[in-house]
């Protein structure tokens, strides 16, 4: 199996007015890779106040961590009203540079997970693209680096897809950018929650089933997408790779709640 890595920040996040806890896809995605069995290296960053409780909390996962030096951790509260997040921006993190991608080890299939519009310009997807195959978090495309009530909107580069082989985005994401079939993204997921997901491969959508209600489903997103790369990563066909990433969300959750 090609190696697998994700690369993006740690986000401090307060959730339902509790303690700050450590939250983005560095840690759900490897929570999720750990579930599968699946060895992929982390390459993250937050600011130096989170950095050693961050670093610790993430190593005890269990996979390889890379953690290079931050200035300031992206910072999140929010709180859920029935099954959607109502999120407010805190504090914008680091950008990552085309230099920064001379840490993630060549070839591949990396997942790239921008918690805002901010941290990962065009120039540096490039630069990881070099020799590897990428997977973005919509996120990255729509969400605003601002501080206040997270905003979302389609004033994104295009030159971001340029390189980019899987779009993932969430429902509301999909409604900002719009016609997500024609990015000119090879594989398009698009996640709704209890209701599923579509995949769109080569003209063709195909609907995937949904994963169950939890009173906390922060990471689902994440995790889907750790077990959806893994899964085309060993060779499954999209679908069945959404399949896959689908039934390890319904696991996530089913001991969340448990």
């Amino acid at each position: 199996m090609p190696p697998l890595a994700l690369v993006g920040n740690l986000s401090r996040d307060v959730v339902d007015g509790g303690p700050p806890r450590i939250g983005g896809a560095p840690y759900y995605a490897a929570r999720a890779w750990r579930a599968l069995g699946s060895r992929g290296t982390i390459y993250t960053r937050c600011g130096p106040d989170d950095r050693g409780t961050f670093t610790r909390q993430l190593t005890v996962v269990g996979l390889p961590v890379v953690m290079l030096p931050g200035t300031a951790t992206t910072s999140f509260s929010f709180h859920y009203e029935g099954h959607m997040r109502v999120m407010t921006v805190e504090r914008t993190g680091n950008s990552w540079s085309p230099a920064d991608a001379d840490a993630v080890t060549p070839g591949g299939w990396v997942h790239v997970a921008p918690l805002l519009r901010s941290e990962f310009p065009a120039e540096t997807l490039a630069a990881l693209a070099r020799g590897r195959r990428l997977s973005l978090d919509g996120q990255g495309l729509v969400r605003v680096a601002e501080p206040g009530p997270l905003r979302l909107d389609g004033d994104f580069d295009p030159a971001l897809l340029a390189h980019i082989q899987i779009l993932k985005l969430a429902e509301e994401e999909a409604e900002v950018v719009g016609a997500v079939d024609k990015l000119g993204v090879p594989e398009v997921l698009v996640t709704y929650g209890v209701r599923g997901s579509c995949v769109y491969v080569n003209g063709r959508r195909e609907r995937v089933g949904a994963w169950p209600v939890a009173a906390d489903p922060t990471g689902s997103g994440d995790a889907f997408s750790a077990g959806y790369l893994a899964g085309r990563a060993q060779g499954l066909a999209p679908v069945s790779a959404a399949r896959r990433a689908t039934a390890l969300v319904s696991a996530l959750l089913t001991r969340r709640v448990s």
